[in-house]
């Protein structure tokens, strides 16, 4: 098990900023595909960004222009703008070894993913 743990998750009003972080001291980026994953009450969980193994951002399209994925040897990163109050949600951080190609909105997929962290959450309020 690939120990992630988020972080940055508060209430802010809509309109506003925030930024997740995700981190895994025993991670090796390079190895493994990260992505970042939300969950509403009463809904599935959906995937919100990802770095593909092309090595390009894939968001889905509720947040594409308002979040950007980012990382560094130390943790993956989203950065939230313009938030929304259907943005409210518990976000997760995912990774899978990097075992298969994973392209486009298949890296969106919750099923391509082993690891998960516990989640952290965001509440948009309008």
């Amino acid at each position: 098990q690939v120990p992630l743990v988020e972080s940055g998750g508060d209430s802010v009003q809509a309109g506003g900023s925030l930024r997740l972080s995700c981190a895994a001291s025993q991670f090796i980026y390079s190895r493994y595909y990260m992505s970042w994953f939300r969950q509403s009450p009463g809904k599935e969980r959906e995937g919100v960004a990802a770095i593909d193994s092309d090595g390009r951002p894939v968001y889905a399209d509720s947040v594409k222009g308002r979040f950007t994925i980012s990382q560094d040897n130390a943790n993956l990163y989203l950065q939230m703008n313009s938030l929304k109050p259907e943005d409210t949600a518990i976000y997760y951080c995912a990774a899978d070894g990097r075992w298969r190609p994973l392209t486009g909105i298949q890296a969106l997929r919750q099923y391509e993913y082993t690891h998960w962290g516990q989640g952290t959450p965001v509440t948009v309020s309008s």
